[in-house]
C-alpha cells in the first residue's frame, strides 16, 4: 500500500461541484502516483435508488480521470471482491475490514469504512491481476 483515504466534498454544495472536486482531486492524485491500472467496484444497486445514482456520478467521474489519463480501468463485483479478499463471496463487512488489515499488515483496520472498501478492491485486483498474469506464462 502506497497511500489510502477518502475524498470528501461539502454536502451543502451542489452536485456539479461536488463532481469537479473529486475529478480534480483523483487526476491530481493519478499524476501524482502514475497508477498503471485503475480497480473499481462495478456498481450494485441495492435498495437506495437516490444513493446508487450519486455514488454512480461519482464512478463516473473516476472512469472519466482514468480514461484522460489513459489509464486503463478493472471492474470487479462486490462478490468477487469478497471472493478474493476473504475466500468467501459471501463475507460481511467487518470480515472485509480485517482482512484487508491483515493482508497489508497494518496495525488498525484503514478508516473511514470507505477507504477500508477502495483498499480491498485494489486487493482484488492485484490478486486477480497476478493470476492472470501467471495464466499467461
Amino acid at each position: 500500500m502506497v497511500a489510502s483515504g477518502v475524498i470528501e466534498t461539502p454536502s451543502s454544495m451542489t452536485m456539479p461541484a461536488r463532481l469537479v472536486i473529486l475529478f480534480d482531486a483523483v487526476s491530481e492524485l493519478m499524476a501524482r502516483y502514475q497508477p498503471t491500472t485503475v480497480a473499481v467496484e462495478q456498481l450494485f444497486f441495492a435498495r437506495n435508488v437516490t444513493t446508487a445514482i450519486v455514488v454512480g456520478q461519482a464512478r463516473g467521474v473516476v472512469l472519466l480521470a482514468a480514461g484522460r489519463m489513459g489509464v486503463p480501468v478493472a471492474e470487479y463485483t462486490p462478490t468477487e471482491v469478497k471472493q478474493a479478499v476473504t475466500g468467501y463471496g459471501n463475507a460481511d463487512k467487518r470480515q472485509m475490514q480485517e482482512m484487508v488489515r491483515v493482508v497489508l499488515g497494518l496495525a488498525d483496520i484503514p478508516q473511514p469504512d470507505d477507504a477500508a472498501d477502495a483498499l480491498a478492491v485494489a486487493l482484488c485486483h492485484a490478486q486477480s491481476s497476478a493470476f492472470l498474469t501467471r495464466a499467461r506464462e
